[in-house]
């Protein structure tokens, strides 16, 4: 790693010396976000694979009910039901903390089920049908707003590694070999000041003894 091109002086190596501590505190700093960070992540993509599992169960009970709807009562019957179904979604940006820090993400606020029917030429299947499509709604709405903060929270997960990584290989190192540098020109200078002094002083006593 190539030293930083500043002038070997006490000035400079105060200054580095000051930015090397500030540089390694940041590092540390930022490691500890980062494993904060990615156990958050962890934890939420843990709850993404319990929702898949539920909404894979959720697909398997609903369109099996749809499918023996139609069997049953037949496609015309059906979609005139479908069109008598009427439901507003409220949806929303809602702010969330997750792993120290502040993200937005969406929610979906369900209505409650209603009838939207008759009961007369309607069924049990029917209310099954509906039964489990809201659960299957119900289900997806909470996935699209967990996947909303995995998604943010891995973003900055990949940034605080980038400046961890750009601390630990460029900043540090650079500005440790600055240091090492400086107090190395500084110590030869001292060296060769110790040195001229003493050959000033053995002149001296040369020139008095004569």
């Amino acid at each position: 790693m190539a030293k930083l091109n500043i002038a070997p002086t006490k000035s400079n190596l105060l200054a580095i010396k000051e930015q090397l501590s500030v540089a390694t505190d940041g590092y540390d700093l930022l490691e500890q976000k980062r494993e904060i960070l990615v156990m958050e992540l962890m934890r939420l993509v843990e709850q993404v694979t319990l929702l898949e599992r539920d909404i894979d169960k959720a697909i398997s009970e609903a369109y099996p009910a749809l499918r023996h709807m139609l069997m049953a009562v037949g496609g015309d019957r059906t979609e005139r039901i479908a069109h008598a179904v009427k439901y507003d979604f409220t949806i929303r940006e809602k702010p969330v903390v997750a792993g120290g820090m502040s993200f937005s993400s969406i929610e979906v606020q369900l209505p409650q089920q209603q009838l939207f029917y008759s009961f007369v030429g309607t069924f049990a299947d029917t209310d099954k049908v509906t039964v489990t499509f809201f659960k299957l709604l119900n289900l997806l709405t909470q996935m699209a707003s967990i996947r909303t903060i995995v998604w943010r929270l891995a973003n900055e997960v990949k940034k605080t590694q980038r400046r961890v990584n750009a601390l630990d290989k460029m900043i540090i190192p650079q500005n440790r070999e600055t240091k090492t540098y400086i107090e190395g020109v500084l110590e030869e200078r001292e060296r060769e000041n110790v040195f001229v002094l003493k050959s000033l002083k053995n002149r001296k006593n040369n020139e008095a003894v004569q």
